[in-house]
């Protein structure tokens, strides 16, 4: 098996990020802890990349966030799936997978000389 963690494809993180905080309200450290298991830690997101792209969702109303108490007793901010975020969520949901169907519908496809 490698050792090495996958790329993320661009605009896959707000995906998972959706999907991270349809099973429940979190921190951003929960939410990346929620991908790495999702993912058989083959997926590792940076802070950098995971904290500009909460704020986004949240600007684009499809997450809310609030203050809170984490496990280990330290202030943080929990962030809660909205109404539109669900909806947001089915329809790069659905979006994604005709994606990658296309792509393997062209991975498919046998390579002939001209």
């Amino acid at each position: 098996m490698q050792s090495e963690t996958l790329e993320l494809l661009r605009g896959t993180l707000d995906l998972l990020i959706l999907r991270a905080l349809k099973v429940e309200p979190t921190h951003g450290y929960g939410v990346l802890k929620w991908i790495e298991r999702a993912t058989g830690d083959q997926l590792k997101i940076e802070e950098g990349s995971l904290y500009p792209a909460l704020y986004r969702l949240q600007k684009r109303g499809w997450i809310s966030s609030e203050w809170g108490v984490s496990d280990n007793n330290r202030r943080a901010r929990f962030y809660e799936l909205t109404p539109d975020g669900r909806h947001q969520l089915d329809a790069e949901v659905a979006d994604f997978v005709r994606f990658a169907r296309v792509v393997f519908q062209a991975l498919d496809v046998p390579a002939h000389s001209s």
